[in-house]
């Protein structure tokens, strides 16, 4: 009995063992339609909520909004005279008065005193022509002169002793001293000698005449400058052969060429149907592409009277008020036609925006600004309006890009993209 009764314990603790066990791995279904346990569906709803919130905060903070459109524009250094221009046009630097100097001679360049830049004076021998010939005819010439005169010396004592003897007959064939046949004689020696006298001077001036031909033929030989005026180019160097109409092969037709840089102005063409805005003496303002820092004030010098009909454009000549010594011919230049002649702070340089950046109905000035893709509200401080841009003291900088006519959606931390990104 004992060791049943053991064996009956040992079977029924294993029994209860087993049924635990069981009961571990047994799966409970919940219910259809039925609410979750509820400390399940509070952790559900908690992260319901959560993301909500990320997402809100995502949202307004610009992360899930899509990046606005806008057209923007760099503060620029702009001239504020560029809003009293009525008309722009392009031409060039030119001389009014430029020669090309040359000689009247066909010779060979023997001496070439100045270089390109040097400034000559009015009749400052710029070069020297091989002059041998000249001198040779001019010495000649002088010969003849002095046998010329020495003739007229000899004809006038000639006509001394013939006018002392027709004197003496004359007298003597009044009483019947002499006959008339001598008479008539010393008549003729006397009015021969008057005749040969005459002769010899005109003799005279014929050589003088040659002897001024042979100076100047000689005078030939040294080229001269015209005018007061500066050395552009050098046309010929020494050994070259010069000649007035440059047609033999090699030969040059000019020893260099000058300017007048007293004399430049501005020639540009200005359209037919834009003539009407162009006047005499009108106020402008010159750029040139060599100097873009510097503006130059100037006037209209005159309207060409002819049109250009491959062109459809007249010539207009505008002079400088003020030249700089760094105004060179040739160079390229760009004219505004002013309402009104510019003052000087008219031509600084000043920092400058679109007057459409500006945001309408705020208190103070302010603009957006784009930085790393946002657009900053930016405060800023303006000064004068010319045109449609607005001078900026303060706030933003030469550079800086700024939203040109704003959208009303646009704000403060916005993300923006340009068009055409």
């Amino acid at each position: 009995m004992t060791t049943y009764a053991g064996t009956f314990w040992r079977a029924e603790a294993s029994a209860v063992v087993s049924d635990q066990d069981l009961s571990k791995l047994k799966i409970d279904k919940p219910e259809i339609g039925g609410r979750p346990p509820k400390g399940k569906g509070r952790a559900w709803l908690g992260g319901v909520l959560l993301a909500a919130g990320a997402a809100a905060v995502l949202y307004f903070g610009g992360f899930l909004r899509p990046a606005v459109v806008v057209q923007t524009a760099a503060v620029s250094q702009a001239v504020p005279s560029q809003s009293l221009a009525l008309l722009n046009a392009s031409g060039y630097v030119v001389a009014q008065r430029k020669a090309a100097v040359a000689s009247k001679l066909t010779g060979r360049l023997v001496d070439l005193l100045v270089k390109e830049g040097d400034a000559v004076k009015t009749d400052q021998i710029v070069a020297r022509l091989e002059d041998a010939d000249a001198r040779a005819v001019r010495d000649q010439a002088s010969a003849n002169l002095a046998v010329a005169r020495a003739r007229l010396e000899v004809a006038r004592a000639d006509l001394h002793e013939a006018g002392r003897t027709f004197e003496r007959v004359r007298r003597l064939q009044s009483t019947g001293a002499v006959s008339g046949s001598h008479f008539d004689a010393a008549e003729a020696r006397y009015r021969g000698a008057l005749a040969s006298v005459s002769s010899m001077e005109a003799g005279v001036q014929a050589a003088e005449a040659a002897l001024r031909s042979a100076d100047v033929a000689l005078e030939y030989t040294l080229i001269r400058a015209p005018f007061d005026a500066v050395v552009l180019t050098k046309d010929a160097d020494v050994g070259d052969i010069v000649t007035p109409l440059g047609a033999a092969a090699n030969a040059k037709a000019a020893v260099i060429t000058i300017a007048d840089l007293d004399s430049l102005q501005v020639e540009v063409d200005v359209s037919e149907t834009s003539l009407n805005q162009v006047k005499a003496d009108q106020p402008c303002e010159i750029q040139l592409d060599a100097l873009p820092d510097s503006r130059f004030s100037g006037e209209v010098g005159a309207v060409v009277p002819t049109a250009d009909r491959t062109k459809a454009s007249v010539k207009v000549k505008v002079r400088f008020l003020d030249l700089d010594p760094r105004i060179l011919p040739e160079m390229s230049a760009k004219v505004a036609f002013l309402s009104r002649p510019s003052l000087p702070e008219d031509r600084e340089p000043c920092p400058a925006f679109p007057a459409s950046a500006l945001l309408a109905g705020e208190g103070s000035p302010a603009v957006f600004v784009v930085r790393d893709g946002r657009a900053e509200k930016t405060p800023v401080t303006t000064g004068r309006r010319f045109g449609d841009l607005v001078e900026v003291l303060a706030g933003v900088q030469a550079g800086d890009p700024v939203v040109v006519g704003p959208p009303a959606k646009l704000r403060d931390g916005s993300r923006v993209r340009t068009e055409g990104e």
